[in-house]
């Protein structure tokens, strides 16, 4: 291969029309983000590099008869064991859709194997035809009040990967009471990270608290549900990363008040964080976020900028997010602005198909991560929860990933809860250490009847959570699990109705995107017809149950936790 002086030569001599392009797209209307116009001319490509903009010939040309050439999506900041396949499979979905580039924490998986979990997502996503940059995980676990599998993920572990060339900074800080604490842990690795990025959790944070997030070295925040919340952020210096997702949907609040304030859009990113890969097939990746955006009435410029250079800017991707000469020719080929109709994806100067997916990635998975269920049989002893005058209840949010914390009356008979129309029970089995901790809790707005919902992505420390009416359909959708070694299941009058085994760390299948796609949207639907109400995703919603650091009442393997006061709800 050619070394960068060759080609630094070639490419000057194509600009300068000395020579031929590799290949020319012609007769587009190229978006430029930087002065946000649309101007009309040829685009000319070599080595994967934007050569010139202008009037050029190549030894291929292709002919874009006025179609719109913008550049490649960026998602600021995803989950990829969320998409519950690889990523390998999970750039097959979300290539063809307009993203080219992903900002991807692992703490999923790094929760549950710690390093043997990084290592795996860095080899997986080398050598694809997506750009794949990773934040490292810094709050594993994100509280002490729940088991994992890794135990604590600190900044000596972190030391040796920080010149790795894909990883930017440290991930979302979501331990922020122990950030606000000065506690020596966390601090440690805001140190150790100082150099470079360190992404924001911190929802409801406000006032001084905030300031002081701000002031430990936080540069971004992707947990904002209100306008408000967002603009005191923006305020305090953060960028403000705006999340559509399957069970997260802020985007709609938030642009609305961008609209409505004439507020300044450089600080303003779009993230999925979560989001199924279902919910990718129908609406496509980060373009559906764009689209969305365009139809409250946000200029298709703007749009894209927020979903291109900006997030480049953010987050220091050299040569990404923009069509100017010596960037990389990720674009995306659009019909039109308004509806963001994708028509064809250029991945580093070549057309996306399917010939890039021919194969498969050759690497090894460590056995570690194909054994990542470790749980006694469940007994219906471990299901009993007492009631009293008032029990405390964890109450769904629409559209939303926080709870409401509700202290109501139960249902019951001989002093214990039984499940009616309105609460489900919930209960959080850990499954990494053979401890026996079962957490069990009542939840209201789930809606299941006559069966139950397991699964072990359960965010972040993915233990075992279920939701169900009746105890025998809880204790078998548990076992299966274990049975299974991870997944999704659905049981109903005491069988199986079907499930998506998640053999790699419990949260990743090895099937193909298409096979769990189907799997999924097949449970899904199961789930509905057994009383979820339709705007509940009911794994991805399930899995939200048992994360601590989200406002306001979890559930984890050690019992119900208050977020709000950051404690163990004591009964």
């Amino acid at each position: 291969m050619r070394n960068y002086k060759e080609l630094l030569e070639k490419n000057i001599a194509i600009s300068s029309g000395f020579e031929k392009a590799d290949l020319v797209l012609k007769n587009g209307r190229i978006l430029n983000v930087f002065s946000e116009e649309i101007n009309v001319g040829d685009l000319a490509i070599s080595n994967g590099t934007i050569a010139g903009i202008g009037s050029y010939q190549g030894n291929a040309e292709v002919d874009l008869g006025g179609k719109y050439i913008v550049p490649g999506f960026i998602d600021a900041h995803m989950h990829i064991e969320s998409t519950m396949v690889t990523p390998f499979e999970l750039s097959k979905a979300i290539v063809p859709t307009g993203t080219t580039t992903i900002i991807a924490d692992p703490h999923e998986i790094v929760n549950v194997a710690g390093k043997i979990g990084l290592d795996y997502i860095l080899t997986a996503s080398e050598h694809l035809p997506l750009n794949v940059f990773v934040m490292l995980p810094s709050s594993v676990p994100a509280t002490p009040f729940e088991t994992n599998g890794a135990g604590s993920f600190v900044a000596a572990a972190m030391q040796p990967y920080l010149d790795h060339p894909r990883i930017l900074g440290l991930g979302e800080v979501m331990c922020f009471p122990a950030v606000l604490a000065g506690e020596s842990v966390i601090l440690d690795k805001l140190t150790l990270c100082r150099h470079k990025l360190a992404d924001g959790h911190a929802p409801g944070l406000s006032g001084k608290p905030l300031q002081a997030y701000g002031c430990a070295g936080i540069n971004s925040e992707h947990e904002s549900t209100s306008f408000s919340e967002a603009l005191e952020k923006l305020r305090a210096g953060f960028f403000i990363l705006i999340r559509e997702g399957s069970a997260a949907k802020n985007l709609t609040t938030i642009v609305n008040g961008l609209l409505e304030h004439e507020l300044p859009l450089d600080r303003f990113l779009f993230c999925t964080d979560d989001k199924h890969l279902e919910d990718i097939h129908q609406d496509g990746h980060i373009r559906w976020n764009i689209k969305l955006a365009i139809d409250l009435g946000l200029g298709p410029i703007k749009a894209i900028k927020m979903a291109t250079l900006n997030t480049a800017q953010a987050y220091g991707l050299k040569k990404l997010g923009a069509i100017a000469p010596g960037y990389r020719a990720d674009l995306v080929i659009l019909s039109d602005l308004e509806t963001m109709t994708v028509e064809q994806v250029y991945k580093d100067g070549g057309l996306v198909n399917d010939t890039l997916w021919e194969g498969k990635p050759h690497y090894r998975i460590d056995p570690v991560l194909l054994n990542s269920v470790h749980v006694h049989a469940l007994t219906p002893d471990k299901l009993i929860l007492p009631i009293h005058e008032k029990d405390h209840v964890i109450e769904i949010v629409p559209n939303q990933i926080e709870t409401h914390h509700l202290v109501e009356s139960l249902p019951g008979q001989d002093g214990l809860f039984v499940p009616n129309e309105s609460y489900n029970k919930l209960c959080v089995i850990e499954r990494h250490r053979y401890t026996g901790n079962v957490g069990v809790a009542a939840i209201k707005g789930f809606g299941i009847r006559n069966g139950a919902i397991a699964t072990t992505v359960a965010h972040d420390s993915h233990n075992i959570i279920v939701a169900g009416d009746n105890d025998e359909d809880i204790l078998l959708a548990v076992n299966h699990l274990a049975e299974i070694g991870g997944g999704y299941v659905v049981v109903s009058n005491h069988q199986i109705i079907g499930a998506v085994p998640l053999t790699l760390a419990g949260l990743i299948s090895l099937d193909s995107g298409e096979l769990v796609q189907q799997k999924v949207a097949s449970l899904i639907e199961c789930a509905h017809q057994l009383g979820v109400p339709a705007w509940v995703d009911p794994f991805i919603t399930l899995s939200f149950m048992a994360l601590p650091v989200i406002p306001s009442l979890r559930l984890t393997d050690m019992g119900l936790f208050d977020v709000d006061t950051f404690q163990l709800i004591i009964t």
